[in-house]
């Protein structure tokens, strides 16, 4: 499965379902089945009050979204403010097929950092996954990704394609260049990380964005200075032998570590 990877840097109308057409475009014109954006990426990330622009899942910036999958044929995870069924705002992700069907809603289960516990509650649902073109994906959100224990959990449940679109901050840069890929590695799945760069109110963000492989290469990576859209390809083959040769799941003793 051919993949593309945005990495975007928020500036005035730069956010919403314009400019993500602009990309889904970009996308299919490249050969991609599959967009996957920043973290956040229809609202921005640095916002005073996520509760004022929160939607339900399936609110206006959904129907436009799905919108824009359909009308170029291409698989999109974004990420919004969620505004829950219990008055909670979540950070959120969904993807949508490429015939603009919603496939799955992930709520972020890690919150990074004060801004993050102040304006949003966390999800408690692990993991979330759908089937695209013979692939099993998952979902998880930046921080998410850092804990070992969220990411085996996709393992164990057969996730092949692990999409994570990022907030990541300098100077986290480690997360992205060693992290990330060794989660692939240790975990024996692909990981796409889609991240934002540059500044953007009081963050200012790492880029960096990859597609980490099961067999410990980086088939692409942007750099940390501009927005990018990246295209790699997600290949059963090289699962499948990587993980022949590398049984890390098979050979696990969870008796001795369960705690």
């Amino acid at each position: 499965m051919r993949i593309a990877l945005l990495q975007t840097q928020d500036q005035p109308g730069s956010r919403g379902p314009a400019a993500l057409d602009a990309a889904a475009r970009d996308a299919a014109a490249r050969g991609a089945r599959l967009l996957v954006t920043p973290e956040l990426s229809l609202t921005g990330y640095a916002l005073e009050d996520p509760a004022e622009v929160a939607e339900p899942a399936d609110g206006p910036a959904a129907a436009a979204v799905s919108r824009i999958a359909r009308e170029h044929g291409v698989a999109v995870v974004y990420g919004y403010p969620e505004a829950g069924e219990d008055g909670a705002v979540h950070n959120a992700v969904r993807l949508v097929g490429p015939d603009g069907a919603a496939l799955a809603d992930y709520r972020k289960t890690h919150l990074y950092g004060t801004y993050e516990a102040e304006h949003y509650t966390p999800g408690t649902r692990l993991p979330v996954q759908a089937e695209l073109d013979g692939l099993r994906l998952g979902l998880l959100i930046c921080y998410d990704v850092e804990f070992p224990e969220a990411v085996r959990a996709h393992a164990l449940a057969g996730t092949d394609l692990l999409l994570v679109p990022t907030a990541l901050m300098r100077p986290y840069d480690t997360v992205a260049t060693t992290l990330v890929p060794a989660r692939a590695v240790e975990s024996q799945l692909y990981v796409a990380y889609a991240d934002r760069v540059g500044p953007e109110g009081a963050f200012d963000f790492a880029g960096l964005s990859c597609l980490a492989a099961p067999d410990g290469t980086v088939p692409v990576r942007a750099d940390g200075r501009a927005p990018a859209l990246l295209i790699g390809d997600v290949d059963p083959e090289v699962l499948r032998a990587s993980r022949d040769r590398n049984p890390y799941l098979a050979d696990r003793r969870p008796e001795l570590y369960a705690h």
